[in-house]
């Protein structure tokens, strides 16, 4: 196998690592963001405030997204199955 096969793989994992975060922590994002400005309006500065929102809404985010990231996975599986007769001859 070469190097530049070697490098493509690698770049198409960070890539698809990339991808199949990026829901969460966009959600984990806006929901800290929103829960920020409320506490900000409110002046209430409770710790707890801030995590519980952003778990549930990751877990939902998570359980929305879950299908699409599976997908991203297995195809990039598949993919990587399908280059060992390419990187063993």
């Amino acid at each position: 196998m070469s190097i530049t096969a070697i490098l493509d793989v690698s770049r198409q994992a960070l890539y698809i690592m990339l991808l199949i975060s990026a829901p969460m922590l966009i959600v984990g994002l806006v929901v800290g963001l929103i829960i920020s400005i409320i506490q900000a309006v409110t002046q209430i500065h409770e710790m707890t405030l801030t995590f519980i929102p952003k778990i549930v809404a990751i877990v939902f985010a998570l359980i929305l997204f879950m299908p699409w990231m599976l997908n991203l996975l297995v195809d990039y599986v598949v993919n990587l199955f399908l280059m060992i007769p390419q990187a063993v001859g």
